[in-house]
């Protein structure tokens, strides 16, 4: 059972007008704006810096075209070279960051906010950041991982992210999710989208998002308490080295991924993991991003080979209270799954308000948070799940109690055709064909 103190759930709806917790009246009205936003299109800074007015000019310009504008005319709202220097920008910021992230959360009255899986539903993710309040000097955020695919507008959502960790650096921290690779993008729908909004230019824009992909670090610690990871926990790597023969610079590392027994692996093992891989074969010094990626936890004790994804790991109960035992820890929060997948999931809760706690040990808890509402956006069934989605905001003194923030979709979402075949795409929550994810041999 949850004290009072973590239960704080603010259930929002589609009100014409709401207060957020910034104080700041969100009214959700004025969003739907019949004429184009002045600034159209958007320019870049002169000096380069952005401020807090060009992020609400991109949010304002994003809505407004995701309501008016075909697809195919986004290069005339954000032109390729302005989204040339955001992304350089943060991309830049964002590979001399380490694998995992650490965040003091000082000055003395800040908090921080984890956000969970977003899956380019942009009018949520809006939503979120007024709800929750923007970032700020003493407002912290730490999103999750899953930006883009299933939903349509995840190279808005990319971007308005990029955008905030450029403004600031060291208050926004954005995490991989295992939805951040190539292969996730080409079967979800995110290269899709990207071509289509940019044309002739798309495999140009697509590139780049897989490069910046590449430097979002993989986990963060908390104020020294709380780790956070998109899929969550990850194994030890037993690495011996091979005899070198005279006159050879380098010595190689021999991995054997098909471990006897699996053991938890450590923060330092983390921080030399090889983050710029984003996909298969996960061998190696790829093995660990491929678990912190993709893993799940389970009720059922002990350290496993994932089958139900054909990646990664299942941890117990067991598991957890270890790591968060050896590491000084109290909670971890992870996200990955969503209602579709937590269906599927015989011992686990759902996800039908944005957040389950997983594990309850003597150390401290397990969390999975998912902050996509009414996911996915595009369903084969008539019936959907309506799901919340969810935040969590940790306060000082020791930043471990978490405060759920539960808040349903903005609704109706603009019209808009899906960028994937969704009615027969296979679920990321079964197994995948590996085969399929390894680039041919040139």
């Amino acid at each position: 059972m949850l004290s009072q103190s973590e239960t704080s759930v603010a259930h929002h709806g589609h009100q014409p007008s709401l207060v957020s917790s910034s104080d700041e009246e969100v009214n959700l009205s004025s969003l739907e704006t019949p004429s184009p936003p002045a600034q159209i299109p958007l320019s870049w800074p002169s000096n380069g810096d952005l401020s807090l007015e060009w992020i609400r000019d991109l949010m304002s310009v994003f809505d407004w075209s995701s309501r008016h504008l075909p697809p195919s005319h986004f290069p005339s709202i954000l032109p390729v070279p302005v989204f040339d220097a955001l992304v350089l920008s943060a991309s830049k910021i964002l590979h001399k960051e380490p694998n995992c992230v650490s965040i003091d959360a000082s000055p003395l009255d800040s908090t921080v906010v984890v956000v969970g899986d977003l899956h380019g539903q942009f009018h949520d993710v809006s939503f979120l950041l007024r709800d929750a309040g923007f970032p700020s000097e003493n407002r912290f955020f730490v999103f999750n991982g899953d930006y883009v695919d299933r939903g349509a507008w995840g190279l808005e959502t990319f971007l308005l992210l990029l955008a905030w960790k450029v403004f600031m650096p060291h208050r926004v921290y954005l995490l991989r999710g295992n939805h951040e690779s190539k292969y996730c993008t080409s079967v979800y729908g995110f290269e899709k989208e990207v071509m289509t909004k940019y044309g002739d230019k798309g495999k140009h824009v697509y590139r780049k998002c897989l490069g910046c992909f590449e430097g979002l670090p993989l986990a963060s610690i908390i104020a020294g308490r709380v780790y956070t990871a998109h899929g969550g926990l990850f194994r030890s790597l037993s690495a011996t080295p091979s005899k070198r023969s005279k006159g050879k610079k380098n010595r190689k590392i021999n991995f054997n991924p098909e471990m006897k027994s699996l053991s938890l692996g450590s923060l330092e093992e983390l921080s030399r993991a090889r983050r710029s891989v984003l996909d298969p074969p996960w061998e190696g010094l790829n093995l660990i991003p491929g678990d912190v990626l993709w893993s799940d936890p389970s009720m059922s004790p002990g350290l496993s080979p994932n089958k139900e994804r054909g990646i990664g790991l299942l941890w117990g109960p067991d598991c957890t209270e270890d790591f968060l035992k050896k590491f000084h820890l109290k909670l971890i929060i992870r996200s990955h799954e969503g209602p579709d997948a937590r269906e599927k999931r015989p011992g686990l809760l759902g996800m039908n308000e944005g957040y389950t706690i997983d594990h309850v040990v003597d150390s401290g808890k397990l969390i999975t948070l998912f902050s996509a509402p009414d996911y996915p956006q595009f369903q084969a069934t008539e019936e959907r799940y309506k799901n919340k989605g969810a935040y969590i905001v940790l306060e000082p003194p020791d930043f471990d109690t978490p405060r759920f923030h539960s808040f349903e979709a903005i609704t109706p979402r603009p019209k808009v055709n899906p960028y994937y075949d969704y009615e027969d795409v296979i679920d990321s929550d079964e197994e995948l064909d590996l085969a399929s994810m390894v680039p041919a041999s040139s």
